[in-house]
């Protein structure tokens, strides 16, 4: 792919985003992210977008390579809009196939450069992306333990939500309780709450093993943490933890 073509291709989806666009109305996405002042809206469903991705893997599936729909998505990943992000994404998945290692610091990049500084982008990087390279080369999954100490937030919730995909296939349950430990001092609410989705998934593969955690390390655990860590339990059980966890944050 020349760069010319890249920029072409790029301006295609946009422009075919921007035909797609409806005003903020019944469907209002930035109702979704209160204080993302400088993220913009087209206001497009999932399935249109994932339509759209689905649309430009097809017509180039014969000429592009997993490193074209990189330079592809490079070039929609720095756009303001919530939509061109999601699209450039949705393009990368469609070659999950031939992820390399190479890819995670380019995916790195996008998270610390904060051209995905939005929890939707950074967990779509996390969910089409990140878990799927972690499942596929589980020799990286180690590196999130010094993702989860970055000075850059989006990176840190990462270092939690991209461990979803191999926790479900049985890897990474030790690190995510690492990681988890150490961000329970994190204040801010996205973080607070990526633990504890993650520990909730955690648990789906072994629920006793989450119990004795959030017993074990409650008065440290974040009251937001727990809330999400434990929905899946009875609602005897989540009564319990409530109350014998109640000197957490």
């Amino acid at each position: 792919m020349t760069p010319a073509s890249a920029r072409a291709a790029a301006r295609d989806a946009k422009r075919s985003l921007r035909r797609m666009a409806r005003p903020a109305g019944r469907f209002d996405a930035s109702r979704y992210f209160r204080g993302e002042h400088t993220l913009g809206f087209y206001n497009v469903g999932t399935g249109p977008m994932r339509a759209l991705a689905k649309a430009i893997h097809a017509s180039h599936k014969e000429d592009w390579t997993v490193a074209d729909a990189m330079t592809f998505a490079d070039l929609l990943i720095v756009d303001r809009h919530l939509e061109v992000k999601s699209v450039g994404i949705e393009v990368v998945a469609r070659y999950r196939r031939d992820f390399t290692p190479r890819l995670l610091p380019r995916w790195k990049r996008w998270l610390a450069r904060n051209h995905s500084a939005n929890w939707a982008t950074t967990d779509a990087i996390c969910g089409s992306l990140l878990g799927p390279l972690l499942a596929r080369h589980p020799a990286l999954i180690p590196q999130m333990r010094a993702w989860s100490r970055s000075r850059n937030m989006w990176v840190r919730r990462a270092s939690m939500v991209s461990l979803i995909r191999p926790i479900h296939e049985g890897l990474a349950l030790d690190l995510a309780y690492d990681n988890a430990r150490r961000l329970h001092a994190d204040d801010h609410d996205l973080i607070q709450k990526a633990v504890g989705w993650v520990l909730r998934e955690a648990g789906k593969m072994n629920a006793t093993r989450l119990e004795r955690y959030l017993r074990a390390h409650g008065p440290w655990i974040p009251r937001t943490t727990l809330r999400y860590a434990i929905e899946r339990f009875p609602a005897a059980r989540r009564r319990t933890l409530l109350m014998v966890t109640r000197h957490g944050r």
